[in-house]
């Protein structure tokens, strides 16, 4: 869910703005599920660029603390959010943690690392929801911890049908910054798209994994 449209809007410009989300509806990238993307999205460009990066904490911490209230932790998804979720934790002063996609296989063989306390209240910090599958397994270690998680805070969502339907299964509570639909209106007007060329790219977003870039022909940009 998106609570205010001029961050929304101001977040994509910004993400643009250092390639951090690239769009190529004619030379579409490959993903590692095999499908075919015209958009690419690196959120971790953010954290070289302290004007950007300092926009993007205050605003998750003023709506974490809008949507949630102040928890006792925040947690970063491993890896990407790990870095902003520090920073996140580090502006609202308090502890911190991240989740591993899976337990070490050496020393405390940890899949938390960080001192966390059972019921202790806690945001999930992420850079990028796509399906959702891997955030949620972060939220599933730390409930496994019996930690109250009070739900997740990202950067950038693709909106697509599957990663609601299994926020929804999961009971978890989901905000972002910005989403596809405010980048893609972002990118037009600034004219880094064309409006042929956008509406390609909201093509995709409908049904991604039998998206074909050479079924609507899209002329180039000048």
């Amino acid at each position: 869910m998106i609570l205010n449209k001029e961050t929304a809007q101001k977040t994509a410009e910004l993400l643009l703005q250092i390639n951090a989300i690239k769009l190529q509806p004619q030379k579409p990238f490959t993903w590692a599920s095999g499908w075919k993307s015209p958009i690419y999205c690196d959120n971790r460009i953010t954290l070289s660029y302290p004007p950007i990066r300092n926009f993007i904490r205050e605003h998750m911490a003023a709506q974490i603390e809008q949507v949630y209230g102040r928890p006792d932790m925040i947690a970063g998804v491993a890896t990407g959010a790990i870095g902003m979720g520090a920073l996140v934790a580090d502006y609202m002063n308090l502890p911190f943690c991240y989740v591993r996609p899976e337990a070490k296989q050496h020393g405390r063989q940890n899949k938390i690392e960080g001192m966390v306390v059972e019921n202790q209240s806690v945001v999930v910090i992420e850079d990028l929801i796509s399906t959702g599958k891997s955030s949620l397994l972060a939220v599933e270690a730390l409930r496994e911890a019996n930690m109250n998680v009070k739900g997740m805070m990202a950067i950038f969502t693709y909106g697509f049908a599957v990663a609601e339907e299994n926020f929804t299964k999961a009971a978890v509570s989901l905000h972002t910054l910005s989403n596809y639909d405010n980048l893609l209106k972002q990118a037009e007007k600034s004219r880094y798209i064309s409006a042929k060329e956008s509406k390609l790219l909201s093509l995709w977003r409908k049904d991604p994994s039998n998206w074909d870039p050479t079924a609507t022909p899209v002329s180039k940009k000048a």
